[in-house]
């Protein structure tokens, strides 16, 4: 049987990083096209995939990456609300599609979303659209499948219901808390993408897909409450929550930042049902049917609670340039560059401290000045950036590309080395970097390096303004972390994992 070759874009992302073990398991052979490769290293499959370094945007490295292949996924888009999102949207699409087509692929799937017609969209729905329209104008045979609310461990808007239902047992909510929705299991989502590259080569359109129940938000709140074994919650609609209150709404409870939620609340503006499910001619239903609504909650928050959430909504949250410079770069381009190095002993073994090292953030905290981290994450939101609520896609397993609080793991060397990029609204670039040591006398040695680029004169007084704090904050952190460490090696697990209860399996 020959093998079949399908390639993937958007590998580092929600969608993407869990259909490429899909596509292995089906016998396929899989090819990545990533800006960044090193964002997939960490991956338990990155060794049975080909990895090709190129931008979905580029027409050329599309054309290369698609040689031989029997279908293209198209799984990136613009979340966030940037300026110009919509061109770009409409500008990387119509390369992907010239790419693959100059390349021969034999047909492309794309996953966007579920929306009404004849009424005026929001520009993100618009746009997602328009991109199934492109792709379909190819000259490649084209798939587009069409899902609203996506239920998943990880997905955006699985973390937006589960955050707003857990968080908030009585809640005033805008009138979209009744528009009429069907959600889809990310397991069922999958199950149409793996099966849409088997569609026959002239069947090139649109599909709707959705699971088996058809419920307004506000019953997704209330069975979800059901499902998580929480007091039934009271919900008041009020009229008055325009979809740009709503948005910063969300953002407040959850941990779904401003510029994701708005795209999301938009979409929930609409009824998004399935006109149609002509996909089950092509992909049959399985024989117990497609997953309910609670089902889909069962299984999405059995994964939280074992930590087993494979990808998440933040792995394609990044908001840095590969092209940003380095702190490791020898020909450091962007002027002035401000370090705080501090290191110190540490009376445990170089293991315990890596395990503290590994596990920070997220629900173990910074091990310093609390209040001043939830200020500044507080500031931080109010500015548009991801605060603290981000947390960790595991708290005990980092990876390079996760999102962890405000920063990025950019670099991670098991035992040694944690470089953190922060997101956060800076005016300039920083970095922050754990190294685990031993000295000339075998010791265990933990080092810190807060690194920071100015970006002109607010840059520089940024920098200014909070050297006086950086003894409390990263000397804090130089005892505390040390102390955890310590609590590591006597007692088998970090004291403030202890204190703070989340230590437990």
């Amino acid at each position: 049987m020959t093998q079949r070759i399908a390639l993937v874009t958007g590998a580092t992302g929600y969608i993407g990083g869990r259909l490429v073990p899909e596509l292995l398991a089906a016998g396929f052979t899989v090819r990545c096209l990533v800006r960044r490769p090193a964002k997939l290293r960490d991956r338990p499959w990155v060794d049975q995939v080909e990895v090709v370094e190129g931008d979905a945007g580029d027409a050329e490295a599309v054309q290369r990456a698609a040689q031989d292949t029997d279908v293209a996924y198209y799984l990136v888009h613009s979340l966030a609300s940037g300026k110009r999102f919509e061109r770009r949207d409409r500008d990387m699409a119509r390369a992907f599609g010239r790419g693959a087509r100059k390349a021969g692929a034999r047909r492309i799937v794309y996953l966007g979303g579920l929306y009404p017609e004849g009424v005026d969209l929001s520009p993100h729905l618009d746009s997602r659209k328009e991109v199934g329209e492109i792709l379909l104008d190819s000259g490649v045979p084209t798939v587009v499948l069409r899902a609203a609310v996506i239920i998943g461990s990880g997905s955006a808007s699985f973390e937006m219901l589960r955050y707003l239902s857990e968080r908030l047992p009585a809640m005033i909510t805008p009138r979209w808390v009744d528009s009429r929705i069907q959600p889809i299991a990310v397991r069922d989502v999958l199950r149409y993408l793996v099966g849409a590259a088997d569609v026959p080569a002239d069947v090139s359109r649109g599909f709707d897909i959705g699971g088996s129940d058809v419920l307004t938000y506000r019953d997704m709140m209330l069975r979800y409450a059901a499902v998580a074994q929480l007091p039934k919650r009271r919900i008041v609609k009020v009229p008055v929550l325009t979809t740009r209150l709503s948005s910063h709404w969300v953002g407040v409870i959850t941990p779904v930042p401003n510029a994701i939620a708005r795209p999301l609340v938009e979409s929930l503006v609409h009824e998004v049902i399935c006109k149609e499910h002509d996909i089950a001619q092509h992909v049959p239903d399985p024989p117990e049917g497609l997953l309910g609504f609670e089902r889909s909650v069962e299984l999405a928050l059995q994964r939280v609670r074992e930590y087993d959430v494979q990808t998440s909504w933040t792995s394609a949250d990044a908001q840095n340039s590969p092209s940003d410079p380095l702190p490791t770069d020898p020909d450091w381009a962007g002027g002035s560059l401000y370090v705080d190095d501090r290191s110190g002993r540490v009376d445990a073994s170089p293991e315990a401290l890596w395990k503290v090292i590994e596990g920070i953030g997220g629900e173990h905290g910074w091990y310093s000045w609390p209040m001043g981290w939830w200020a500044r994450g507080v500031m931080d939101r109010m500015t548009g950036g991801p605060g603290l609520r981000r947390g960790r896609r595991n708290p005990f397993d980092l990876r390079v590309g996760d999102a962890l609080d405000w920063w990025r793991v950019e670099e991670i060397q098991d035992g040694r080395l944690l470089r953190l990029r922060a997101e956060m609204r800076l005016p300039g670039l920083a970095w922050l970097e754990l190294l685990d040591e031993t000295d000339d006398e075998g010791r265990t040695v933990f080092r810190q390096r807060a690194i920071f680029a100015p970006h002109g004169l607010a840059g520089e007084a940024y920098w200014q303004a909070i050297k006086p704090f950086h003894g409390i904050v990263f000397g804090g952190m130089q005892q505390q972390i040390a102390a955890a460490a310590a609590s590591a090696e006597r007692d088998g697990e970090p004291a403030h994992w202890q204190a703070s209860g989340t230590g437990e399996r």
